[in-house]
């Protein structure tokens, strides 16, 4: 795996990510729970002028301070990702929470080098609460170190996805399958889920119809936690992944959910 050692340059990356971050919060605060245009994306998915915002003003930042850098956004489309450094933004995680009054949505922020995400923050700007993950470092959660909650089976594991209208005929019976074994089922949370992981409250989260900006960040902040994240077929996540996502707090549990997963 790919490290972000502790080099000025990488303490600057992290240092600029967060900043990132903190310049999102306040703007995706201002318009939470006021009346909002809400339009309807070719996937059916809610946008509203939050999520443009949030990614223009993080755009215009990368661009003033990184102007090599490439970027992969949800809401203003790429620029130049075939550069060795990436930033992949989802300004809204959760439109659908956010449009709806809900918490729970966040902001997530990827800094991707030569393709492998070595650099991810997942905010929650309602409750104040960020993880911060860096290849090769413990994950950072309220300026302490997190950690997975080291659940090795599925019959004691609290199992999270967002909604099962994520799911198509074959991936609901996927789920159905996984979550017959396991001690708990709960539904929502959008990237909420992935934070809780990390910081060992939830145990496993499975998911599909995802994008890349909706996953890259959550992979520096899983495994810095001891967790695992990959797709359904166990393979690292990337620009190129299918959107079917599973994580886990341990390689024991992860393994259990992958043969779940191949036997339906």
């Amino acid at each position: 795996m790919h490290s972000l050692k502790e080099t000025p340059e990488a303490e600057a990356l992290v240092a600029f990510a967060c900043g990132l971050a903190d310049l999102a919060a306040p703007m995706s605060l201002d318009y939470f729970r006021t009346p909002l245009d809400v339009e309807r994306k070719a996937d059916l998915s809610p946008v509203t002028l939050a999520d443009r915002a949030v990614e223009a003003a993080m755009r215009e930042r990368i661009g003033a301070t990184y102007p090599g850098h490439g970027i992969y956004g949800e809401e203003h489309g790429n620029a130049n990702i075939d550069s060795a450094h990436v930033w992949v933004l989802d300004p809204i995680d959760g439109t659908k929470s956010f449009v709806t009054g809900m918490p729970t949505f966040g902001t997530l922020i990827a800094h991707l080098e030569d393709g492998v995400p070595t650099l991810g923050i997942i905010s929650i700007p309602a409750t104040a609460e960020r993880w911060v993950g860096r290849a090769g470092a413990a994950t950072q959660f309220g300026g302490a170190a997190c950690r997975a909650s080291g659940c090795t089976r599925l019959s004691d594991a609290n199992v999270y996805t967002t909604s099962p209208d994520i799911f198509d005929e074959h991936g609901l019976r996927v789920f159905e399958n996984v979550t017959a074994g396991a001690a708990m089922r709960r539904f929502g949370g959008d990237c909420y889920s992935y934070g809780l992981l990390a910081s060992g409250h939830v145990d496993a989260v499975i998911e599909m119809s995802l994008q890349p900006y909706d996953f890259l960040a959550l992979v520096p902040v899983i495994e810095g936690a001891g967790g695992v994240i990959t797709d359904w077929e166990g393979r690292p996540l990337g620009l190129g992944s299918d959107g079917r996502v599973i994580a886990a707090a341990t390689a024991e549990l992860h393994a259990e959910i992958l043969e779940i997963i191949a036997r339906t």
